[in-house]
């Protein structure tokens, strides 16, 4: 088996080789449903995953299976359209596998979203919600084993989601005219949806969003001195909080609707933050 830093050093490489001379200054990590944003890139350089040592190729709808590297808002940016889930069984090594090859690279800034279900019983489908904290109840952690060149072993983690970043989110989002909440986002394994049980227990632990992603490529960043801001689309109320039932498809769609939205934040926040 590829030790880690071997399955790094060779991913990173290949993926350099496809970049040529782009810099890349920030990553964005695509979510359900949100895989339009990919897009959106001018000038793209789409590198598919079967190209890249170590990069699976996504099983589920909604995750493309790329990297899309090019400008947004004339930002240099790598756009990854499609995740590794640990509840595909992929270990949580290979899910922050891309935020190790970001870091590699050289990018500053990661931006992760996610299609969630609403635990804040005030968060109605259609929420976009700015990503404050986070809590792990994955019970799985990137870090766990020998550590990667240029990683902490014991990352502070009383921000993981800059400050700097989000304040400038909220600014956007206000002259942009786009509403967005913000709150706490909680990981799980997953793959079956949460419980009525399972959703109050989040709301008492101070959850407002609920997901099945995210939590390892923000550990991954943080412990490299990536700059991290995040972004929950909340498609529906968890279940119990309204009595109805959802599917994959209708996350989708709601996901979709809300990218436009998205977007627009998204745009903002690299432009001011890297060409101001």
């Amino acid at each position: 088996m590829t030790e880690p830093s071997s399955a790094v050093a060779a991913a990173t490489a290949a993926v350099a080789k496809r970049l040529g001379k782009l810099k890349p200054r920030a990553a964005i990590v695509l979510g359900s449903g949100l895989g339009f944003l990919a897009g959106e890139v001018t000038d793209p350089i789409h590198i598919p995953y079967s190209t890249i040592p170590g990069f699976p190729e996504p099983g589920v709808a909604g995750h493309k299976g790329e990297l899309v590297a090019g400008r947004l808002e004339g930002v240099p940016v790598l756009v990854q359209a499609g995740r590794f889930h640990l509840y595909e069984g992929h270990s949580a090594t290979v899910a922050a596998l891309p935020a190790r090859v970001f870091a590699a690279l050289g990018i500053e800034i990661l931006i992760v979203t996610n299609a969630a279900g609403g635990v804040r019983r005030t968060f109605p489908g259609g929420t976009l919600m700015l990503i404050a904290d986070h809590i792990n109840l994955m019970w799985r952690n990137p870090l766990i084993g020998q550590p990667e060149p240029g990683e902490q072993r014991f990352p502070i983690m009383h921000e993981p989601y800059d400050a700097e970043l989000r304040a400038l989110a909220r600014t956007v989002a206000r002259e942009a005219r786009v509403p967005m909440e913000e709150g706490v986002y909680v990981g799980l394994l997953g793959p079956s949806y949460e419980t009525p049980a399972e959703v109050r227990m989040l709301e008492r632990l101070g959850a407002d969003a609920v997901g099945m992603s995210t939590v390892p490529e923000v550990i991954v960043a943080r412990s490299r001195g990536l700059r991290c801001l995040g972004f929950s689309s909340i498609t529906n109320p968890g279940a119990g909080i309204t009595g109805e039932t959802l599917s994959h498809e209708e996350v989708l769609a709601a996901s979709e609707k809300m990218g436009r939205q998205l977007s627009v934040v998204l745009k903002g926040v690299l432009s001011r933050a890297l060409l101001a």
